[in-house]
């Protein structure tokens, strides 16, 4: 008996080690690493065609072949430690706290990404796809941008105004999308992506007249400076490049995951996403989920717009204020699994990415374009699970469970 029981044990724990190891294969969260390694090995690749001491060595290869593994070990290894050195911790610093400033940097490239990503995710998870970031970047910052230099007041009090003038901004954009597709059926990428001219003349328009949001006596197309009491200050000092936008998106990341994942809106939200005709079924408004996704959606894109006019950019915007953030958002937002702590992480990595690419670029002269081939490639894979497990040799989800079903019914049979 004794025997029996110390097996039966033993079997549970192998049980419980491969329920464990299968549930790692099997996730999302190991095919998303892998994708990033892959999307580095290839640029790593690209990097070393591209090098010239790589393609000087590859001349003689059949005479001496170790020159030739030496010099793509010199350049790709040089160019991602110049990228991590630039972008995470930079080893040469003379102290730790110069060590991370690189870090920190990243982080305040990060941020908008976390709010913008936060906003197209939601959107995935109702089943909807808002390609227009940057018009709602555009108008939140408009609207935070008007704010923030318009009016003289304490900074308790403007700061705050100015971050809902953004998500107002970004969410009556939003909102405008929601209310074409619930009423008349206009499908929301199509909406969204014209969205985004309308808003790219409209506020270079504004940004043209006087009176609007020319800055008083320029005849450029720029706004006035933001006030010092609408600008975030920095949490740890001018050295270092976190400033209250991270608290920002840290709140946001934590009131979208308790949207989604705690309340009844946030279930209806994801019904919707997951089986339209069953959400009407139950008695849910489908149209009325809608507009208030694509409300939600924009006003958390909008935070990105009023952080770049706050934190990014405080000298006067121009038309580019947006930088490409409402289309990046959609990678982080892909990258994260359109889960909140996954875009947070994801919208980290972006950061590190395009922090690290000046510096590889000022170190080793790679083309600042190699982070957004890196980006790219990202995306590539993340689409593609199969291709990744394919070139990885792990199994496809439920692989093993049906082998293990087959060898259960064989045992029984016997």
């Amino acid at each position: 008996m004794t025997d029996s029981a110390d097996d039966t044990e033993r079997r549970d724990g192998g049980d419980r080690w491969q329920a464990a190891l299968q549930g790692i294969l099997n996730g999302s969260a190991l095919v998303t690493v892998l994708a990033v390694v892959l999307a580095l090995i290839a640029c790593g690749i690209l990097i070393a065609l591209t090098d010239e001491s790589v393609r000087a060595a590859a001349g003689y290869f059949f005479a001496r072949p170790a020159d030739t593994f030496r010099a793509i070990g010199t350049a790709v290894g040089g160019s991602y430690a110049s990228l991590f050195e630039g972008s995470v911790f930079n080893f040469g610093a003379a102290s730790f706290q110069q060590a991370i400033v690189p870090l920190t940097r990243s982080i305040d490239y990060a941020v908008p990404l976390v709010a913008a990503g936060l906003g197209v995710a939601l959107a995935f998870r109702a089943g909807l796809f808002n390609i227009g970031g940057q018009g709602q970047i555009l108008m939140g910052a408009a609207a935070a941008g008007w704010v923030g230099f318009s009016f003289d007041m304490p900074a308790v009090v403007h700061i705050p105004l100015t971050i809902v003038a953004g998500i107002v901004g970004g969410a009556v954009w939003g909102g405008i999308v929601g209310v074409l597709k619930a009423r008349t059926g206009a499908h929301e990428v199509i909406v969204t992506i014209m969205l985004n001219y309308v808003a790219l003349y409209l506020v270079s328009y504004l940004l043209r007249t006087p009176g609007l949001l020319q800055a008083p006596g320029s005849t450029n197309p720029i706004s006035p400076a933001t006030k010092d009491s609408a600008v975030l200050p920095a949490l740890f000092g001018p050295r270092y490049g976190i400033d209250l936008g991270f608290v920002v998106a840290i709140i946001a990341v934590v009131v979208v995951w308790w949207l989604v994942n705690k309340s009844s809106l946030g279930f209806r939200f994801r019904t919707i996403g997951e089986n339209p005709r069953a959400a009407r079924v139950a008695g849910m408004s489908v149209p009325a989920l809608t507009i208030w996704v694509l409300v939600i959606s924009g006003a958390l894109v909008g935070i990105a717009g009023a952080y770049q006019v706050q934190g990014a950019v405080t000298t006067g915007f121009t038309s580019g204020i947006d930088a490409g953030i409402g289309f990046d958002a959609i990678t982080v937002a892909l990258l994260g699994r359109s889960k909140p702590w996954g875009v947070f992480w994801a919208a980290i990595l972006f950061g590190v990415l395009k922090n690290g690419g000046y510096a590889m670029q000022a170190a080793n002269g790679i083309p600042i374009d190699i982070v957004g081939v890196i980006q790219a490639l990202i995306v590539l894979f993340i689409a593609a699970p199969p291709l990744v497990r394919a070139i990885f040799r792990i199994p496809q989800p439920g692989a093993r469970r049906r082998v293990g079903t087959k060898n259960s019914k064989k045992a029984v049979a016997a």
